[in-house]
């Protein structure tokens, strides 16, 4: 629909999911609720009502009450076109950043502020592809198959996250990253065989990055030094550490010497024991054909 010839988009778009902002998220509903504020003291400074604004920035009246109360993250566009009705001068435009990440699950979006400051990864998963090898088709996949089942709104965020995570590859200097794969991880075909394709052919891509080495763990091997859980260990520039695993502190975030060397220990085992990257890369492609 139009209002005074300006495209207004759905009220039922005002609850399209994802866009929703976690209550106890206490940073989230900060920034979301003084994005808001910020927003409402302009348009009203500029003399315009909610719906004259809404109609301004092609989006409906409840959308803007939604956005000025904290209760809706808006999307980039709409902060870009708020920011040009309102002359802000690239005020509210500039709050893209934060409220982009607000979108993303704490638990997520402090992994990914550990992986953004991280000089070395070393990355072991025994039960699905890495979130940080995972397409967006396959991350859905597995998503959706979680039981109890995740909201959609809580599938968009998680697919976003890791998405976002992402950006550890594309740094300047590249960080050192090391994976080891479960053979039988890359042969289900979780979403379908189309799913698993792109998937194999999206690990072929990243394998040949130069900071990565990504191994591949045979299901043949008889001896295998990490059937008690996954393991992560982040290094950074100052030498300290943290590590992660299921095996070790339940699952909390590790940093003292003994702890860590434990899990070094595991993933250093881990890695003799699978094949090379060489080999992995090899193995990769003999997938490919089967799929």
């Amino acid at each position: 629909m139009s209002v005074n010839g300006e495209a207004v988009r759905p009220e039922a778009e005002a609850d399209e999911p994802g866009w929703t902002v976690d209550p106890d998220d206490e940073w989230g509903v900060a920034v979301i609720t003084t994005v808001g504020r910020q927003l409402r003291l302009r348009r009203e400074a500029a003399g315009m009502r909610a719906a004259e604004f809404g109609a301004a920035v092609g989006y409906g009246e409840d959308l803007v009450y939604k956005i000025e109360g904290g209760k809706r993250i808006p999307r980039p566009e709409y902060l870009e076109k708020a920011d040009e009705v309102l002359g802000a001068g690239g005020l509210l435009a500039a709050m893209r950043e934060d409220v982009a990440k607000v979108r993303y699950p704490k638990k997520v979006r402090d992994l990914a502020h550990l992986e953004a400051r991280a000089v070395e990864l070393q990355l072991y998963d025994p039960l699905n592809v890495h979130g940080l090898l995972q397409t967006p088709e396959y991350a859905r996949a597995l998503l959706l198959m979680r039981r109890p089942a995740y909201t959609s709104d809580e599938v968009d965020r998680f697919i976003a996250a890791r998405v976002a995570r992402k950006a550890v590859f594309e740094r300047e200097p590249a960080p050192e990253v090391s994976f080891v794969l479960e053979e039988w991880t890359l042969r289900r075909p979780l979403g379908g065989k189309a799913v698993l394709r792109q998937q194999l052919e999206h690990l072929r891509e990243v394998s040949q990055l130069r900071n990565v080495e990504l191994q591949v763990m045979p299901m043949d091997r008889e001896e295998h030094a990490g059937l008690a859980g996954g393991i992560e260990v982040l290094k950074f520039d100052d030498g300290s550490a943290v590590g992660r695993s299921p095996a070790v502190g339940n699952g909390r975030p590790l940093s003292e010497p003994k702890q860590l060397r434990i899990l070094e220990l595991r993933y250093g085992i881990i890695r003799a024991q699978a094949l090379t990257p060489r080999e992995s890369g090899i193995f990769i492609e003999r997938l490919l054909g089967e799929t």
